[in-house]
């Protein structure tokens, strides 16, 4: 009955980076383009920080530091990639802000790349962000060339 007094969860996705969104099979990798990972978005972004998606927990960061883990609290898997054939860098340009096994909130900081370093290095910073067990979840994804702001931009609505 009282229900409606009750705050409603937000299980959807907002922009781990600000910039400006791309579709999934616009990327220029064959594995995020396949969508071989699972369903997603990808960002062309400005700035430096990347942020939590989502309220949930980081569930790893890999040792390379261009990527990070976040379970959401509706049990979605969500892996943000920072840039392509970032791997290669060895954690190089990049700085852990939060660590694996914290809870967060949407907008957090997680990981902050050096801009400068990335462009000397001829990086593309488009980034991924992919939901890995999506079979598992009904969302729409955001179409369109949109800007959006880390934290602040719907960009997957869980059904």
């Amino acid at each position: 009955m009282f229900d409606i007094f009750k705050k409603k969860k937000d299980n959807d996705l907002y922009a781990p980076v600000t910039g400006e969104i791309i579709a999934l099979e616009n990327v220029p990798d064959k594995m995020f383009a396949d969508k071989l990972m699972g369903e997603g978005i990808g960002f062309r972004f400005d700035g430096n920080t990347v942020c939590a998606p989502c309220d949930g927990e980081i569930s790893m960061i890999a040792s390379t530091l261009h990527a990070f883990g976040i379970t959401t609290t509706n049990g979605a898997e969500i892996l943000v990639h920072i840039g392509l054939d970032t791997v290669e860098l060895n954690g190089k340009g990049f700085k852990v802000i939060s660590e694996a096994g914290k809870k967060v909130k949407k907008g957090t900081p997680v990981i902050e790349i050096d801009r400068g370093f990335m462009e000397q290095n001829n990086i593309n910073l488009i980034t991924p962000m992919i939901i890995t067990n999506s079979d598992n979840f009904n969302f729409d994804i955001e179409e369109g060339d949109k800007q959006v702001i880390a934290g602040e931009s719907k960009v997957i609505h869980f059904k």
